[in-house]
């Protein structure tokens, strides 16, 4: 990957997370590790995640400096500073504020390979961020939530929203997305009752398998791009004016 491409990439995963859903006005964001070790090309603050572009990216380093780019870092940088250099294997990282994934945080509730989705996380529980609910701002915190989602895809961070990560940028994106999916139809089961039905170990991590390989998630992502482009030719979604005035943008 270049330099060209990383940005690309973090406009492209910002568009598809707006298209599936995950948008919260100027809130969240998605993170791509620069390849040459520079640190992250992340979107300026101020934005929604269907009006970046590439000049309203920042390239911000592992100590939290912009080093390109307008305003100053989101507050919550250090969670895509701190996830990327735990681990070198992943180039993506990504933080929302995804209805379904807040919602279902705050039962408590395990979630359960219920559908395809659910099995993403091969039976297993997803992960529960809990040191807060608050802003991920510190490296200490962005350390720590790093070491809760390990090796995971996904994790929820309750009363906030989701992290996810990947070795591709595809791979992040549909991470997240998947989480907040699997999260809305467990909502669904449980407001007409209780849950009788779900994969036993097993099957969930034979679904992981046959569900979630490399070329379905890249298959997920590709339709959440020409669904960008669709909304793009219709008029549905126009571009936001120019501008490189941040001066009353928030800093999350």
């Amino acid at each position: 990957m270049t330099p060209d491409q990383a940005r690309r990439f973090a406009v492209e995963a910002s568009h598809a997370l707006a298209a599936a859903g995950q948008g919260d006005m100027v809130w969240g964001h998605v993170a791509v590790r620069d390849p040459r070790g520079d640190g992250i090309w992340i979107k300026a603050p101020g934005w929604g995640l269907e009006e970046v572009r590439e000049d309203r990216l920042q390239l911000v380093s592992f100590d939290g400096q912009v080093l390109q780019g307008d305003g100053a870092p989101h507050k919550e940088c250090h969670i895509h500073l701190e996830i990327l250099a735990a681990s070198p294997d992943l180039t993506c990282t990504v933080h929302t504020h995804a209805p379904s994934a807040v919602a279902f945080a705050a039962l408590g509730q395990e979630l359960l390979p219920l559908s395809h989705e659910g099995a993403l996380f091969a039976g297993e529980d997803a992960p529960r961020f809990k040191a807060t609910g608050g802003l991920v701002s510190t490296p200490a915190l962005g350390r720590a939530l790093a070491a809760t989602l390990g090796e995971a895809p996904a994790a929820l961070m309750p009363s906030h929203g989701l992290v996810s990560a990947g070795r591709t940028v595809p791979a992040a994106v549909m991470h997240a997305v998947l989480l907040d999916r699997a999260c809305a139809v467990q909502l669904t089961a449980t407001a007409a009752g209780a849950v009788r039905v779900h994969s036993d170990l097993a099957e969930a991590r034979a679904k992981r398998a046959e569900c979630w390989p490399d070329s379905q998630l890249e298959a997920g992502w590709h339709y959440l791009l020409r669904r960008v482009a669709r909304a793009s030719v219709s008029g549905t979604a126009r571009p936001a004016p120019a501008s490189n005035d941040h001066s009353s943008s928030p800093s999350q």
